[in-house]
Parts: structure tokens; C-alpha cells; sequence
């Protein structure tokens, strides 16, 4: 197998109510929760095939971004976006009320 230095296609489901990226056959997905200007990110699923490729990383980023660029405010859940936003102090200005208990910033 080859690595492919090109970023996987990180697309928003709204039907499912999740992100998700397809590789090699295999699916990766963020679960949300959407509620008024609230998105809860509740799971991130890396398929054991395309761990250690730093995916976890590119679908956070993805999601926050598509958060901001939405205007919605952000709960972390998940235990990958706890540990992303905790790293990344330019995404708590995205965090809800419960998102700093979150990340124990409130």
C-alpha cells in the first residue's frame, strides 16, 4: 500500500448526524448531536486499518472549523476533541457552557 499525501475528503452527513471520511474501504465518522446553536461531538470512530495516520486529528479540525463557520457552539464529548481543544486554546472561544466543564476551563 501506498500513502497518499493528499487530505482524505472530510464530509458532513446530516442524515446520519456525523462526519465522515471514507478510505481504503474503510469508514471514519465523528457522531454529533445537534441541538439549536449546539453541536455535541459524542464519538470519533477510526477504523483500526487507518489508525496512526493522525485521521483523529484532521476530522476535529474539520468539524471545528464547519462549527465555526456554522456559528454553532461546541460541547466535546468525545474523548479525541476533549484532548484536540484542550491542546488548541484558538478553539475555546467555540466551547458552550458545558463544553469549558469539558475541558474543566469553567
Amino acid at each position: 500500500m501506498s500513502e497518499t499525501s493528499t487530505a482524505p475528503v472530510i464530509r458532513d452527513n446530516p442524515a446520519a448526524n456525523r462526519f465522515e471520511t471514507e478510505i481504503e474501504g474503510h469508514m471514519a465518522k465523528v457522531e454529533y448531536k445537534l441541538d439549536g446553536k449546539t453541536i455535541t461531538f459524542e464519538h470519533t470512530i477510526i477504523p483500526e486499518a487507518l489508525q496512526g495516520r493522525g485521521l483523529a486529528g484532521q476530522l476535529a479540525s474539520t468539524c471545528l472549523s464547519s462549527a465555526r463557520e456554522r456559528g454553532l457552539s461546541v460541547t466535546p464529548v468525545c474523548q479525541v476533541f476533549i484532548n484536540y481543544m484542550k491542546k488548541r486554546p484558538e478553539t475555546h472561544d467555540l466551547l458552550s457552557p458545558e463544553g469549558q466543564k469539558s475541558l474543566e476551563l469553567g
